[in-house]
């Protein structure tokens, strides 16, 4: 029998052959789509950037060199240099650590807060369901970037400050997506079987609960990417993220923002790195939303 073989059994033995052949169909799904390619790949260039920053940026990201402010890319500045002499190429490298920081940090935050928060409202239902789905409808009904602003300016401006505020508008939309999952299955007969055997409800959610809704949020995390990027970029370009000399690029964007019409460069390449990063997400998220979507489980 070959590994492939091994892997598509359609009667496996054991549970880690069935978790690798999962893995096997949903890896192939997702190298047949061309985008979700695209976004993995930038994606994972991004963190190739951050990592080896050091190695990867051809100055430091903080030096200044007055005499060679403002110059236009060439082969010696590729991105050009910003008003204080600073290579711009540099400080976008340096940048990736910052947004992958801000990135990382949020999903590790709101999405097992949401998703806890959810389980636990559509598991228990009744007067729970209701103060929790309420408080959760508080957070919603307000746009989280003005969300976002409000606890920043409570909070007091830097990097810190800004991951915990994007953490507090963004766990809603995963308390929701857990409850309706939770939902589904609340009165199914694994659920009173477990209850039979003397199974807590604690052990329940955090054993079969839990578990089953991880799928659709992976997919909501990786789309949310985008979204929570664009938020910290907006706090930093209006000086409420991460505080000078720090070279993350909401605040580039906002100090290139005054040579925009005679140095577009200092502007525009930090934008660039939003935009494609913002891509990267987006593409991989849709290409994990039709992979683990459970309507399109049979076709891969």
């Amino acid at each position: 029998m070959t590994t492939r073989d091994w892997l598509l059994a359609d009667s496996p033995t054991s549970r880690f052959q069935a978790n690798m052949g999962r893995a096997y169909r949903m890896g192939g799904a997702l190298l047949r789509n061309p985008l979700a390619v695209v976004g993995a790949l930038i994606i994972i260039l991004l963190i190739a950037t951050a990592a080896f920053a050091p190695w990867i940026a051809p100055e430091s990201p903080v030096g200044q060199n007055l005499s060679a402010r403002l110059l236009p890319p060439s082969g010696d500045h590729w991105m050009g240099t910003d008003e204080l002499g600073r290579d711009i190429f540099s400080r976008v490298v340096y940048g990736a650590r910052i947004t992958l920081l801000i990135v990382a940090m949020v999903a590790v935050i709101s999405a097992p807060l949401g998703l806890i928060i959810g389980a636990i409202s559509g598991y228990f239902g009744g007067w729970v369901d209701k103060v929790l789905m309420g408080l959760t409808d508080v957070f919603l009904s307000m746009p989280k970037l003005i969300l976002a602003l409000a606890f920043v300016a409570a909070l007091g401006p830097g990097i810190e400050n800004a991951i915990i505020a994007i953490a507090i508008t963004a766990w809603p939309a995963y308390a929701r997506i857990a409850r309706a999952e939770t939902l589904t299955f609340r009165n199914s007969e694994f659920i009173a079987a477990m209850q039979l055997v003397g199974a807590s409800n604690a052990r329940i959610i955090t054993r079969h609960v839990l578990p089953l809704c991880t799928s659709s949020m992976i997919v909501r995390v990786t789309l949310d990417m985008a979204g929570i990027i664009l938020t910290a970029a907006g706090l930093g370009f209006l000086g409420l993220g991460a505080q000078p000399p720090l070279p993350e690029w909401g605040a580039m964007i906002s100090r290139g923002r005054v040579f925009i019409l005679d140095q577009w460069w200092v502007a525009t390449m930090p934008g660039f790195a939003i935009i494609l990063v913002s891509l990267g997400f987006c593409f991989l998220g849709d290409g994990l939303r039709d992979v683990l979507d459970p309507k399109q489980g049979g076709k891969s």
